[in-house]
């Protein structure tokens, strides 16, 4: 999946959008990382494009992280090497936050079966997200999000299992700077069948722990703001099977 990511992004983004594209390789095998390498060499001439590989896979939220300490730019993205963006999605979705003066938005986006072969209801974005409301309800897929960091200052994803990113725009909207929403499917998300009942429990325990470790929540407004949540996904969740 990770050359089709690779493609989604740098072979279709306007060049007139000047990029810097860093790629974390974060603990694949040396083959997988050697055939990565190769391909990268035969684009980057025309691409300012940084490889990093950590020997470990440190998780996805240090794996992001390590892109994000060097990145350079106004504006930060993200996006998982399972997953692809819309050719214009940057140019949208920057456009998009000049116009309204905004720090932090999400958009719509249309989840997919593995092999890419079949779309599922898309997840709509809200108009705005508050900190209020996205306890209840994470809508906020990562690999949609465009921060402007001259607005909202640095920032660093907590390393936790899974959850790095709800933690992370928690943050952010704790700041001050509410999430607006751009309601135009500007990106697939994979939906990767590996996931099995081990995984979903750690993932159901690292939003608990942001609720109550990371946020300081009550035990009674994590258990109402986890159950909400729960039931949205759940429900979400429904419409890809």
């Amino acid at each position: 999946y990770t050359i089709n990511c690779i493609e989604s992004i740098i072979l279709k983004t306007n060049p007139k959008l000047k990029c810097q594209y860093i790629i974390v390789d974060n603990g694949s095998q040396e083959s997988s990382f050697n055939k990565l390498s190769s391909y990268i060499q035969t684009i980057k001439q025309n691409h300012t494009i940084q490889l990093i590989r950590s020997n470990i896979n440190t998780g996805f939220g240090s794996g992001n992280m390590i892109g994000v300490l060097q990145a350079k730019g106004k504006y930060i993205a993200f996006l998982d090497s399972d997953d692809l963006w819309d050719s214009q999605k940057l140019e949208k979705q920057i456009s998009f936050m000049e116009k309204e003066d905004i720090a932090f938005s999400f958009s719509t986006y249309q989840p997919m079966s593995e092999d890419g072969s079949k779309l599922y209801s898309i997840i709509h974005a809200p108009k705005i997200v508050t900190y209020s409301s996205y306890l209840k309800n994470t809508i906020i897929g990562c690999l949609t999000v465009v921060i402007d960091r001259e607005k909202t200052g640095d920032f660093e994803m907590p390393n936790i299992r899974s959850s790095h990113d709800m933690a992370l725009w928690l943050l952010i909207m704790k700041r001050g700077f509410d999430a607006y929403g751009l309601d135009e499917s500007l990106a697939r998300y994979r939906i990767v069948s590996a996931s099995n009942t081990a995984s979903k429990w750690h993932a159901a325990k690292d939003v608990w722990k942001v609720y109550r470790e990371i946020e300081k929540l009550s035990f009674f407004y994590s258990s109402w703001c986890f159950s909400c949540s729960t039931y949205i996904n759940i429900s979400n969740a429904d419409r890809f099977y």
